[in-house]
């Protein structure tokens, strides 16, 4: 097997087990935490809501960047193999 093929295994498997505990990962600032907690507290579901906004808005530049690195990744191979040609 390739060394770059490992390498990108490796990396793929980095990420999985990063997002396998994503959803324990919840942080807020206070002044969201009080809001989130008191509207808990009164049987609504904003805190939830807050979480999954936060972790939306963690992960949307990661997707971005990475979405950019593979393309790039994707066309320096590209014109490595067809100078192998």
């Amino acid at each position: 097997m390739n060394r770059s093929y490992l390498k990108i295994i490796f990396a793929v498997l980095v990420l999985c087990l990063l997002g396998a505990y994503a959803s324990e990962l919840y942080a807020q600032c206070p002044m969201c935490k009080i809001a989130a907690e008191s509207n808990l507290k009164n049987g609504g579901s904003a805190g939830k809501g807050l979480n999954m906004g936060i972790l939306y808005m963690l992960a949307t530049p990661y997707l971005i960047i990475g979405g950019i690195a593979y393309v790039w990744w994707r066309n320096q191979r590209k014109e490595k193999d067809e100078a192998a040609d």
